[in-house]
């Protein structure tokens, strides 16, 4: 199937629609009619392409198939059994074209659960609706006849809040509901398609589209990062200066014109650029390049695998769930067209994905461990040296000490007891800025659960037992990518 029109750079927007409905029909034609109007309104309405998603059960859903295959509907199946569980369903001449329509699925994905028949169709049409952005519903509008019925799949699509068509098989009466919720566009997947750059697409294949998308959101995190950790440092050191300069005013009695000034000064330009940090959306619109190209990178690394199977499926997306379909869509038509060699495959992915990231990590590991030596000793060096002039101050006022000179007396009574606990507080603070305990934790544990993934890919010899391993690896970090999301977003909210 053509990719929808973009530009080199640029993902595809995709919209799903599922499907729920009856067995039995009493006009089949007129029913075939109806979905076929409907799916055509929706092709009209919004952008991008549409993705039906339904199983193939008899009546409404194999109609409902043909009729989105013959609109150039891409076509994900969703079975409630295994295929041969599923066949029990069909006579056997019917089952053989059922059969060869399945082939034609770009994704063929099972629900079931165990338990009885009904609660596998059940369970298929709750995940209908967990993966669609509308439900087309055939349904009389009466109770369901056992549970999976079509009434209790649209009753779980009104309550998680999805829009719904509702076509009546009798009457032919088509009813839209909670169609306000319906998203045309994605501002997310709109703002990183915007983002200008992208190398030059030669062959014009979905992976080197891809690709091209990735090397511009990668480019333009790297280029636009706002250095988010250093702002926030030089705030805190703008703050500290003032500090400082209010307490010499203090402690050594100066009186210059200058000095309240300059307190003013710093703390004018630490709200300046706490507010610039916070307003501008610069770390905001940076987490969300950064955040694309490393979802796009850890797609373009399983881009071989012939199932294209939904690795990302368990993470929270937070808005962005139409980048995951994009990537999703591409990856498995791309995997249907051109198989990858077993062996190439994961040689490449060793080499690219796991010694690259162990790497990172290990480089990242020796960086950050140093910087929190010297933060630590800051810490402990103005920590003791307070608790030292603090303890000097308390025994001379208690007991009287031989007449000090006066510098001194400012310097390590008034002026220095004052400044060191800032200090002090101000080396902690940058460790809880920089996140560098969770960081030398994290890095360090990285490099060992990549070098246990690496083993288990070392001695995959089937295609199953590598995608296990290589689903792991990429669980594992997404989940550091997503868990650097999370704290980078709080701390920018705060």
């Amino acid at each position: 199937m053509p990719l929808p029109a973009t530009t080199s750079s640029q993902l595809p927007l995709f919209h799903v629609v599922g499907f729920t409905g009856h067995r039995v029909l009493a006009d089949p034609k007129g029913v075939t009619t109806a979905i076929r109007t409907i799916l055509g309104e929706l092709q009209r309405e919004a952008p991008g392409e549409w993705i039906a998603q339904s199983s193939v059960a008899e009546g409404a859903d194999l109609i409902f198939v043909h009729a989105a295959l013959d609109l150039k509907f891409g076509w994900e199946a969703v079975l409630p059994l295994p295929l041969s569980d599923f066949a029990r369903d069909f006579l056997p001449e019917r089952w053989k074209e059922v059969d060869q329509l399945l082939k034609r699925a770009e994704h063929l994905e099972v629900a079931a659960e165990p338990g009885s028949r009904d609660e596998a169709y059940l369970t298929g049409g709750f995940e209908i609706v967990n993966n669609c952005d509308v439900l087309l519903a055939v349904w009389d509008g009466q109770p369901a006849r056992g549970k999976g019925g079509t009434a209790d799949v649209v009753a779980y699509a009104r309550a998680m809040g999805r829009p719904v068509v509702i076509l009546n098989p009798d009457t032919k009466t088509v009813r839209r509901e909670n169609f306000a919720e319906l998203r045309l566009h994605d501002t997310n997947l709109k703002f990183l398609n915007a983002v200008p750059g992208g190398a030059p697409v030669a062959d014009g294949t979905s992976r080197a589209r891809v690709a091209a998308f990735q090397q511009k959101v990668d480019d333009a995190a790297t280029h636009s990062s706002p250095h988010f950790r250093r702002l926030i440092a030089l705030t805190l050191t703008l703050h500290v200066t003032a500090t400082a300069l209010a307490t010499a005013s203090l402690a050594f009695g100066w009186h210059w014109t200058a000095l309240p000034w300059g307190k003013l000064l710093c703390l004018l330009g630490a709200l300046g650029v706490a507010m610039v940090v916070r307003f501008q959306r610069t770390q905001h619109n940076w987490t969300r390049c950064r955040l694309a190209a490393e979802i796009t990178r850890s797609a373009l690394a399983i881009w071989g695998l012939p199932r294209a199977t939904r690795l990302f499926a368990d993470f929270d997306w937070s808005g962005l769930e139409p980048l995951r379909r994009s990537l999703d869509v591409l990856h498995r038509r791309a995997a249907r067209e051109a198989p990858s060699d077993f062996d190439t495959f994961k040689q490449g992915y060793l080499a690219g994905r796991i010694d690259d990231q162990r790497a990172y990590f290990a480089r990242q590991e020796a960086k950050a461990i140093p910087l929190l030596g010297r933060l630590r000793f800051g810490f402990l060096v103005c920590s003791v040296a307070a608790i030292i002039f603090t303890t000097g101050y308390a025994l001379n006022q208690t007991w009287g000490w031989p007449e000090l000179p006066h510098t001194l007396v400012e310097v390590c009574f008034h002026f220095a007891p004052i400044l060191l606990p800032v200090l002090a507080a101000a080396f902690i603070s940058l460790i809880s800025i920089n996140d560098l305990h969770r960081r030398v934790a994290r890095y360090r544990e990285m490099c060992i659960r990549l070098e246990t993934v690496r083993r288990q890919i070392e001695h995959s010899q089937t295609w199953a037992g590598l995608e296990r391993a290589i689903a792991k690896a990429e669980r594992v970090l997404l989940q550091e990518v997503f868990e650097w999301h999370s704290i980078t977003s709080f701390t920018e909210s705060h």
